[in-house]
C-alpha cells in the first residue's frame, strides 16, 4: 500500500471521528437541554400524640401499631396511686367544710339556746333582786336611817345584776340566732373550695385512662406495660390519615409565578397515577437551606421554597412516605 493511500485513510478516519461527536452533541444539545426538570417531593400525614397529665405505671395497652382507632376508643390504662390518696384526702376535707357549713347554717344546738335561756333569766331574777335591795336602802337612806355607803353599795350591786342581765341576755340572742352571715358565707366558700379540689383529682385520675381524641391509624406505642411514664411523655402516636398532604423543595426558578390557592399535576408511582393538587403553604427555607448558587456565571443565587399542597380528591390507600413527581412543566395548572 502507498503512503498516498494511507494518509487517504488517516484522513478519512478523523474525519469520520469528528462526524460521530458532532452528531452525538446535536442528539445531546436537542434532547438533553429540552429534559423538564423533575421535582420530588413526599407524602405527610398529620400526627396526634397521646400523653397523660399525670406520671404513672403503664397497667394495659389496647392497640398495637397499624391499628385503626375512632374517638372514644380506649387506648392505654395507667396506675397512678399517689392520684388515689389525693382523692381521698380531697373528699374528706369537702365532707368536714359542708359538716362546717351545715353547723353555721344551723346556728347553735337546742341545749346551748336552752342553757343560755336559763342563764339569761337567772341574771333577770338577780337583777330584780338587787333593783328591790337598792329601792329599800333609798328609803331607809331617806329617813336618816341608813347611810350613804349602804345606799352606794346597793346601787353599785343593782349596776353590775343589771350589767349581767344585759350580757346573758345577748348570749342568748347570739344562740338563738346562729352564726353570723359572714361566718355563712366563709363556711360556704370553704365547701366550694372543697369541691373544687375534688373536681381537680377527679380530672387526674380521668387522666389515667386514656381515650382516642381523633380518628386515624396508631403509628407508634412507645412505652412497654409496666413502664413508668412521665407528665407529659408521649404513649402513643396516632396518623390522622384524613390529613394528608404533599411537601416539595422547589427552586424559586422553578415556581412559574405559582401561589396559594393554585393546582398543579402531581404523578404517584405507588398508583401509576396523576392526581390533582391545591397548593395551601409556601415559605422559603431561609439561607441555611439549600440553594444554587449561580454568582460564578455572573448572574445571581436561586433559594429554595418549601410547597406544601393537599390533593383535590381522596385517593384510597395513599400513605405517609409515598414519593410524589412534578414535571416542571406540570408546576402550575
Amino acid at each position: 500500500m502507498s503512503t498516498k493511500s494511507q494518509h487517504n485513510n488517516i484522513l478519512l478516519a478523523i474525519i469520520g471521528f469528528i462526524a460521530v461527536v458532532a452528531i452525538v452533541a446535536l442528539i445531546g444539545f436537542f434532547t438533553l437541554d429540552r429534559t423538564p426538570d423533575i421535582i420530588q417531593g413526599e407524602v405527610e400525614v398529620g400526627e396526634y400524640r397521646v400523653s397523660s397529665k399525670v406520671p404513672g405505671r403503664i397497667l394495659e395497652i389496647r392497640v398495637k401499631e397499624g391499628d385503626y382507632v375512632h374517638v372514644g376508643d380506649t387506648l392505654a390504662i395507667l396506675d397512678a396511686p399517689e392520684v388515689e390518696a389525693k382523692k381521698t384526702q380531697a373528699e374528706s376535707a369537702k365532707d368536714a367544710a359542708a359538716a362546717m357549713s351545715e353547723m353555721a347554717d344551723n346556728g347553735a344546738r337546742e341545749e346551748q339556746i336552752r342553757g343560755a335561756k336559763e342563764l339569761w333569766q337567772q341574771a333577770e331574777a338577780g337583777l330584780d333582786l338587787a333593783r328591790k335591795s337598792y329601792e329599800r336602802v333609798q328609803r331607809l337612806y331617806d329617813e336618816g336611817v341608813a347611810t350613804a355607803q349602804k345606799r352606794d353599795e346597793a346601787m353599785a350591786n343593782y349596776k353590775a345584776m343589771e350589767a349581767q342581765c344585759k350580757a346573758a341576755k345577748s348570749q342568748y340572742d347570739m344562740a338563738l340566732n346562729g352564726a353570723r352571715r359572714e361566718e355563712r358565707r366563709a363556711a360556704a366558700a370553704q365547701v366550694n373550695r372543697a369541691r373544687g379540689a375534688v373536681q381537680e383529682v377527679n380530672s387526674y385520675i380521668h387522666e389515667t385512662v386514656q381515650i382516642a381524641q381523633v380518628e386515624g391509624e396508631v403509628s407508634s406505642v412507645y412505652p412497654k406495660v409496666g413502664e413508668l411514664v412521665g407528665t407529659g411523655s408521649p404513649i402513643i402516636s396516632i396518623s390522622v390519615m384524613k390529613d394528608l398532604w404533599g411537601t416539595f423543595n422547589v427552586r424559586e426558578d422553578q415556581l412559574n409565578g405559582l401561589k396559594v390557592g393554585d393546582t398543579f399535576t402531581a404523578f404517584s408511582p405507588a398508583f401509576n397515577k396523576e392526581l390533582k393538587m391545591k397548593v395551601y403553604y409556601i415559605k422559603d427555607q431561609g439561607s441555611y437551606a439549600v440553594w444554587k448558587a449561580t454568582k460564578a456565571n455572573g448572574q445571581y443565587d436561586l433559594k429554595t421554597f418549601e410547597v406544601k399542597a393537599r390533593p383535590v380528591t381522596f385517593i384510597d390507600g395513599l400513605r405517609p412516605g409515598m414519593s410524589l413527581i412534578i414535571k416542571d412543566d406540570n408546576m402550575k395548572k
